[in-house]
């Protein structure tokens, strides 16, 4: 079932970089690629829950904060340890001036 949340309009999130997005009680965390694509994924890191948002974004990789973690944002795939479980990732669109995700 499809639950598009508006979260944001494209140029509130800078290339290379994310924010935070909070929906109920739920995080997740938007990131503009290097090349002008939008992904989601899961706002906490799945190896102890610390928010992705200040994270280092470079290419598709964001690094945990906390124990430099890394995980491909596009898949949510785990890149290096601590962590090994992947984050859960979300459908994305752009539609008029809007940024939506859908958090299903």
């Amino acid at each position: 079932m499809s639950n598009w949340i508006r979260v944001c309009a494209p140029d509130d999130i800078e290339t290379e970089d994310l924010i935070r997005f909070d929906h109920g009680e739920r995080t997740f965390a938007i990131y503009r690629s290097p090349d002008d694509k939008f992904f989601c994924t899961d706002g906490l890191c799945t190896h102890e829950e610390v928010h992705l948002e200040n994270g280092l974004v470079i290419d598709y990789i964001v690094e945990c904060p906390m124990h430099n973690g890394q995980f491909d944002y596009r898949t949510g795939e785990a890149k290096r340890s601590p962590v090994c479980v992947n984050l859960k990732t979300y459908p994305v669109r752009v539609e008029g001036g809007d940024l939506f995700v859908d958090i299903g």
